[in-house]
């Protein structure tokens, strides 16, 4: 390597220099620095080697990059050191941000929580994944990242999620709720749209270290975004603390010439400060003093040698364990905080602070190179530190006292197959919703104590009213009702601790998160919940990877849907959902249902809320209608068996509504939601016409297409017998197929006994109409559906 980017040859084992500003040390902090620092350079060496096994040191026939951050996990080396051997009690919950899976990999093998054997399976089946993965990794992990932005905020609806426990069900208070994220993390919306919200400003427990390395993937991050950032955090009450330089360097900011040298180093900007990081010992002193440096910053430079000026320009914060645990120290509890960890991206390799490093690896020399620095050996990469060592028991004693009691077992409360009322004779699925959460609190106190509802300040559009009336508004402390005495008001809110329902801004990212960290209680704390949130259908979209992500991470909640479709007709095309079904049939760790019926919401709504809660439990997407429908359409059993049959039908994902057998159908018109009516009547013209017209009324497009899955495939799962119920092989006939969503969501039905098929739905963007008119414009209308029957039996 050339000598203007080679790594100088000099300890990064270093000894904090005299405290220059006293600040409270925490009694962790009384740690000689030189074990903690000799632990930090070992997660170094550990999380880089950790890399380079997957990737030099691990045969890939397939000549597929498998990847690694290196200079990523290293400028968090010093945060996460001291936060875990320092810091850290059994009660925290931690955030890893993506990029540094490695560094949390390399602690949890000191603290005895990985085999040896497992270090070297990094991005491997099996093995440790690529991001802190909750559900996946060996180790424990407390949240799941590896979306930017999204596993920085799920520790603050966990910590709601523990508040709302504390007051429901008399849990002590938790710890702190950590994120550990990059600094180009704060591009992304969804960390904005959390700081802001009105209830995360309570939350004393919520730390936030940012590590303030100054690069991203492609670019180095302008300085007057660092203020900006402090700036917006203060203006949303939080505290802002700043872990800016090393004491190395403030003992030189204390001497002679040490203010000019502190005014230099803070009007640098970033890309030249990077470019001196990658200068060669001999020429930092000169590019240091620039082009016309005062005489008292020139004498002190002069008085020293270029390694030590090379040393002291690389110095900051968030690599002096000492400074970082000071900081710690100085955390508020009343309020949320923000350290800014100034950093360096690569700390301590031999790509550090190159503008390219993102993704560099260091060679095998280079490795060889950091092995010595570490008193470590890359043919034995392995190496714990010597029993009886000051670091050996450290890393004991951490291991101690970060264990965590046993969790208890999470009992889910057993819910009823159906409740005792009947449903009016029309109605929609939506305010079906409401009224059913309202009786459930009537008819089963128990299960309707776990739930709680989350809505995007759409609570009343969404029929949760008569629920929020029963069970009020939660919140962390009471609020008083202004309007408590306004006797023209329906939608009583009341805010206090025992409330049930929690109310968001208009952020569908953040109810998401909620509900998923909601929905992760009984897996953390032993305490399953009920979790269901409300949002407009067109907006499942854009809530859709943080909720994925939260399933991911084991996040078991219901989000509802409403209203959908082109049936929300007079509010035009931004308010009419195209996609929607589609994203119920292909997210995994979900069963999604469009009921067109009250009977039918009621039995799936409930058999979700049994499946919440519990290893191996699944999430649900229900996709509902504002449109009043005439429950005599779904013609239900009267006796109790056939009854039962039903039921069990619409939780399989459809059953017939036609009242002749299959065998004598002509054609088959499939449904699902709120266009049934016009199926229904489709189902009478073609009867006029001569034409005996099947229907089945699919609840649940996903519920099927997992029993076509699991018919050719035995260890898939599903129940294959639906199909031969709805679509029995010995009787094909043609298919037409409708949905008020885009029809390629049911377009795999014709694979289930080869049928020839029609799809009708929606393909393009909605505009404001009457209800008629819209369905008339995307041939969703009784004609249309007829017209395309006709058409398959060439009539």
């Amino acid at each position: 390597m050339s000598d203007d980017g080679r790594q100088f040859e000099t300890s990064t084992q270093q000894t904090p220099a005299p405290t220059v500003n006293e600040r409270p040390l925490t009694a962790a902090s009384s740690l000689r620095g030189s074990t903690l620092d000799a632990i930090a350079q070992r997660v170094l060496w550990l999380s880089t080697a950790i890399i380079d096994a997957a990737n030099r040191g691990r045969a890939n026939p397939d000549g597929v990059k498998v990847g690694g951050h290196q200079s990523s996990s290293a400028s968090m080396v010093g945060i996460m050191t001291a936060l875990w051997f320092a810091e850290l009690g059994p009660h925290d919950r931690v955030s890893v941000k993506p990029h540094a899976s490695p560094v949390l990999h390399a602690i949890a093998y000191l603290l005895g929580e990985l085999e040896e054997g497992q270090l070297g399976t990094l991005r491997a089946r099996g093995g440790l994944q690529a991001y802190p993965s909750r559900s996946k990794d060996p180790h424990t992990v407390d949240f799941s990242t590896g979306s930017v932005g999204i596993g920085a905020t799920a520790p603050l609806w966990a910590a709601l999620s523990r508040r709302y426990l504390r007051d429901h069900f008399g849990l002590p208070p938790g710890g702190r709720f950590i994120s550990l994220l990059g600094d180009a993390e704060m591009d992304e919306g969804a960390v904005w749209e959390a700081i802001i919200d009105p209830e995360v400003r309570q939350l004393g427990e919520a730390v936030w270290i940012v590590d303030l390395n100054r690069q991203s993937l492609d670019r180095v991050i302008p300085d007057v975004q660092i203020a900006r950032l402090q700036g917006m955090f203060a203006a949303a009450d939080w505290q802002v603390l700043t872990c800016k330089w090393g004491r190395r360097l403030q003992a030189l900011f204390a001497r002679p010439g040490g203010d000019a040298l502190r005014r230099r180093l803070e009007e640098m900007p970033n890309e030249e400060y990077q470019r001196l990081l990658r200068s060669h010992p001999r020429d930092v002193p000169a590019r240091l003093l620039g082009d016309s440096p005062g005489p008292a910053l020139a004498e002190l430079v002069a008085g020293l040698g270029d390694v030590e000026v090379a040393e002291a320009v690389r110095d900051l914060g968030g690599h002096d364990i000492q400074e970082l645990l000071a900081t710690y120290a100085q955390i508020d509890d009343s309020r949320p905080t923000v350290i800014f960890a100034y950093t360096i991206k690569g700390r301590g390799l031999a790509t550090e602070g190159h503008p390219s490093n993102h993704a560099a690896q260091l060679t095998e020399e280079q490795m060889h190179e950091l092995a010595s620095l570490s008193g470590t050996d890359l043919e034995d990469p392995w190496q714990r530190f010597p029993a009886g060592s000051e670091e050996a028991e450290l890393c004991a004693r951490t291991a101690e006292r970060l264990r965590r009691p046993p969790l208890p077992s999470a009992t889910p409360p057993a819910v009823p197959v159906e409740l005792k009322w009947p449903h009016k004779q029309v109605t929609s699925t939506q305010a079906t919703l409401g009224r059913l959460l309202s009786d459930l609190k009537r008819a089963e106190p128990e299960v309707a104590r776990r739930v709680v509802t989350v809505s995007p300040d759409v609570a009343s559009s969404t029929n949760l009213g008569g629920w929020i009336n029963k069970t009020g508004i939660w919140s962390a402390s009471d609020r008083r009702d202004w309007f408590a005495d306004d006797a023209d008001r329906v939608l009583r809110w009341q805010e206090d601790p025992g409330g049930q329902h929690m109310q968001l801004g208009i952020a569908e990212v953040n109810l998401v998160g909620l509900i998923g960290e909601l929905g992760a209680t009984w897996s953390r704390w032993g305490e399953p919940l009920i979790p269901i949130g409300t949002i407009y259908d067109p907006f499942v979209g854009r809530a859709l990877e943080p909720w994925m992500f939260g399933i991911y991470a084991g996040g078991q909640s219901i989000l509802v849907g409403t209203p959908s479709g082109v049936t929300l007709a007079p509010e035009g095309g931004a308010h009419q959902s195209v996609n929607t079904p589609s994203i119920g049939v292909s997210t995994p760790g979900i069963d999604s249902w469009e009921p067109a019926f009250a009977q039918d919401l009621e039995w799936t709504l409930l058999h979700a809320m049994s499946q919440l809660g519990r290893p191996g439990g699944t999430s649900a997407y229900f996709r509902l209608s504002t449109r009043p429908v005439e429950q005599s359409l779904a013609n239900l059993p009267g006796d109790p068996a056939v009854r039962e049959r039903r039921r069990r039908q619409v939780i399989a994902g459809g059953y017939r509504l036609s009242s002749h057998r299959a065998a004598e159908d002509e054609v088959l018109l499939v449904g699902t939601g709120a266009v049934m009516p016009n199926v229904c009547a489709a189902a009478r013209t073609l009867a006029e016409q001569g034409v005996r017209a099947g229907i089945v009324c699919v609840t649940s497009a996903s519920k099927l297409f997992a029993a076509l899955m699991a018919r050719d495939d035995p260890g898939a799962q599903g129940s294959p017998a639906i199909l031969e119920q709805l679509f029995p092989a010995a009787h094909p006939v043609p298919l037409v197929t409708v949905l008020d969503g885009h029809p390629h969501a049911l377009s795999f039905l014709s694979g289930v006994r080869g049928d020839r098929m029609r799809m009708l739905g929606v393909r393009e963007f909605g505009q404001s109409a009457s209800l008629s008119e819209a369905y008339a414009l995307h041939n969703l209308d009784a004609g249309s559906i007829a017209a395309a029957a006709l058409d398959q039996l060439g009539r």
